[in-house]
């Protein structure tokens, strides 16, 4: 069987900052775009037979820096729609909500268009998209690579090792890094995860910055 990269984009003003960013369309850093730049070896050894992308910038972007030929955008790999936490920071929202975290509360309505995903929404979109590269992951024509965003491969990753959304919590995930979800014994399980570029003067996203 094929296996499942997934390719967190690399660093964004906000990503740094550790703002929440969904729909808000920011370019890469000049480090992110070396993170990007730096996967190339890494996906280079993949024999990589499809490619799926967010339509966000700064993952088309990451995809196309990274050497990736032939992506397709795919809607439903758009981070999580924040909703009124859009732009801030989880040091902010726990101001107000002391106790709040994402992958148990979800968030509260932002502007229109946005009103803010549940948990078990975002798993619906997550499962959306494993259900259209089954047939590609089940043949043996080469690995499927997800462009994306962290929260939203974090619930995918949850989903496609049989976990609930909120699973997706355990699996912290920096910018500019591959991670892989191949197969033991023809069931899905993790391979690698969370691995920076080979050239480690570029580095990962900052500890714990798990946000758009």
């Amino acid at each position: 069987m094929s296996e499942l990269l997934l390719v967190r984009h690399g660093e964004t003003e906000w990503s740094r900052d550790g703002l929440h960013t969904s729909w808000t369309d920011l370019p890469l850093t000049a480090r992110g775009e070396r993170q990007a730049a730096a996967l190339r070896p890494l996906l280079a050894e993949r024999p990589v037979a499809h490619v799926l992308a967010s339509p966000r910038a700064r993952a088309l972007r990451t995809a196309e820096l990274a050497g990736l030929r032939d992506v397709r955008i795919e809607p439903d790999l758009r981070e999580w729609d924040y909703g009124g936490y859009e732009g801030i920071t989880t040091a902010e929202i726990r101001k107000e909500r002391p106790d709040w975290f994402l992958f148990d509360d979800g968030v509260v309505p932002g502007p229109d268009g946005h009103p803010g995903e549940t948990p078990a929404e975002v798993g619906a979109r997550a499962d959306r998209v494993l259900a259209r590269i089954a047939p590609w992951l089940a043949g043996d024509d080469g690995d499927v690579v997800l462009v994306a965003h962290a929260h939203f491969l974090r619930v995918l990753t949850a989903r496609r090792l049989g976990l609930p959304p909120a699973a997706g919590a355990l699996f912290r995930l920096d910018t500019g890094t591959v991670s892989r979800i191949g197969t033991e014994h023809d069931r899905p399980a993790l391979v690698a995860w969370n691995t920076p570029a080979p050239d480690g003067r570029v580095g990962a996203g900052r500890p714990g910055n798990g946000t758009g």
